[in-house]
């Protein structure tokens, strides 16, 4: 298990998690979220190839339409 911090909650997850698998697990579309993981913003093209590590800070921030 890896311990993380997820938009500001501590939680475990298993280990070598991808975020894609992270994102699924949350049922979350990629298409309408911003990933930043350890304070730099993650380009979607590697949400499947990074593994999440042990104290990863991940905040995940969704859009949402209106006017």
């Amino acid at each position: 298990m890896a311990k993380i911090q997820l938009n500001g909650k501590r939680i475990k997850i298993r280990l070598n998690l991808s975020i894609k698998d992270l994102l699924k697990k949350y049922k979350l579309h990629e298409e309408k979220i911003a990933i930043e993981l350890n304070g730099t913003i993650l380009p979607k093209q590697q949400y499947r190839k990074r593994k999440i590590k042990n104290n990863d800070k991940i905040e995940i921030v969704q859009f949402i339409g209106g006017g």
